[in-house]
């Protein structure tokens, strides 16, 4: 009963068309009743799959487990693995044996690096959960949750996922653009932009963030501003000073992200009309734009989205290694892709959802096909297009279960153009002497917008 439950809402919402400024249908009651019970309290399948490769959901950890000495926020993660090794390393050479269980990226970089490019598979884990205040939102907005204006906007409650049992790709697609996350979130980062001849430009950057929707225990009416973030430039040393600062929206039609600069050569802030979509990441020598940071982010206007179907993929998983202070840059980032020893695969199912260019909007990716956690629904690879169908650039987001927030954290990012051969190596904290300051409630509203940005410059 459960396979053929299952199997009706992934037809239905693989097939559901887009409607645009129509709330879509809420999840039934028999849907609703299978939360904590075989399914995970935001709506993953509890059970292992039919050959044990993915285990069943245990969820026996909140917070820090009993054998990990975490004392406080702000240090590098912990990995609660650390003797493991992997059960087996995929190839170029035998790459066609895992071929179902990779993305269209992945096998592009190995077609494109055979000789270099690997992936070591690690036993797949499935032994954190979400605080109880999550499920609680989750239930709530299972039974209450839209999408609303043209999918540009969400009546949801925070605190949660907002569609548990997506039934569209705009539904789909909210969960990643607003999952929940670090409350409060301080870092500071290298970016490293490595050419294909092995030489790097190097950045580095102070970052503040604060997502409204995910303070520990707060539930209410997603309305008004979902996210403030600022970034300060550190380096290049001739873009040192510039900062960049404005407001995310619980809905876009209703209130475009706000965006200003800070600019040091004239100590003025100016506003940033339309910052968004496809314009380069400042920083990043045009490696990434800026609505594929942590795989995608803002609104969803400029495309058709649909679900593609759940897979089961190698993914980055408990990538705590890939941020260890015993990796160094020089040794973690050689010519073409990072250094597969760093890394960290497992085994997961993940929702993969699709969006196509609309007619009569512009972007530089006619085509984006996005991979998300099922367990989670953290976005955590991406195949991005051209506008004449082929397959430019794959990224993937390295993720960890923060001990102090009891959610999922993005870390370092690599996205790689398999035109140019070039990669980017992005929010790296390997050689920084902290590393993340999550939840500790440090910051607030006032430590963003143009006002921020003006004192911060003085």
């Amino acid at each position: 009963m459960k396979r053929t439950l299952y199997g009706l809402m992934l037809a239905a919402a693989a097939g559901a068309p887009l409607l645009p400024g129509v709330a879509t249908a809420k999840a039934t009651a028999e849907e609703i009743a299978r939360l904590g019970k075989d399914l995970t309290c935001v709506g993953a399948e509890k059970a292992g799959n039919k050959d044990g490769t993915i285990p069943e959901f245990s969820g026996k950890w909140l917070g820090a487990p009993p054998h990990v000495n975490f004392k406080k926020t702000g240090g590098h993660p912990i990995d609660p693995y650390p003797d493991e090794k992997p059960l087996f390393v995929i190839t170029a050479a035998n790459m066609q044996q895992y071929a179902e269980r990779l993305s269209d990226g992945q096998k592009a970089l190995f077609q494109k690096y055979p000789q270099t490019f690997k992936m070591p598979i690690y036993p797949s884990h499935r032994d954190f959960r979400f605080p109880d205040s999550v499920c609680i939102a989750t239930k709530m907005n299972a039974e209450n949750a839209s999408v609303v204006d043209d999918g540009e906007g969400v009546d949801v409650t925070t605190g949660g996922v907002f569609f548990p049992f997506p039934k569209t790709g705009l539904e789909l697609l909210w969960n990643a653009i607003i999952p929940y996350r670090a409350w409060t979130e301080i870092l500071t980062s290298d970016n490293a932009y490595v050419l294909a001849d092995g030489s790097i430009s190097w950045g580095r950057v102070k970052s503040r963030n604060i997502g409204v929707g995910s303070e520990p225990g707060l539930r209410k009416k997603g309305e008004g501003q979902s996210s403030y973030y600022l970034n300060e430039t550190l380096l290049p040393e001739r873009d040192r000073g510039e900062i960049n600062t404005g407001f995310e929206f619980f809905n876009f039609k209703k209130d475009p992200r706000q965006s200003w600069r800070y600019d040091p050569g004239t100590r003025r802030v100016r506003q940033s009309p339309g910052y968004g979509f496809d314009m380069s990441f400042p920083g990043t020598g045009g490696s990434i734009t800026v609505d594929e940071v942590r795989v995608f982010n803002g609104s969803p206007q400029r495309y058709n989205w649909n679900i593609v179907g759940k897979r089961e993929i190698y993914i980055p998983y408990n990538t705590y290694r890939t941020h260890s202070t015993k990796f160094k840059y020089a040794d973690m980032l050689p010519p073409h892709h990072a250094n597969p020893d760093v890394m960290r695969y497992e085994l997961h199912r993940v929702w993969v959802v699709e969006g196509k260019l609309k007619e009569g909007f512009r972007h530089i990716y006619g085509r984006r096909v996005m991979y998300l956690d099922e367990d989670t629904m953290f976005p955590i690879m991406a195949d991005n297009y051209d506008t004449r169908g082929n397959l430019w650039r794959t990224s993937m987001v390295n993720h960890f279960y923060a001990y102090e927030m009891q959610t999922m954290q993005a870390g370092a990012g690599f996205y790689h153009d398999l035109n140019a051969g070039t990669y980017l190596g992005f929010n790296l904290v390997n050689e920084q002497p902290s590393g993340y300051t999550l939840n500790d409630g440090s910051i607030s509203a006032k430590d963003f917008g143009p006002e921020a940005a003006r004192r911060m410059g003085q």
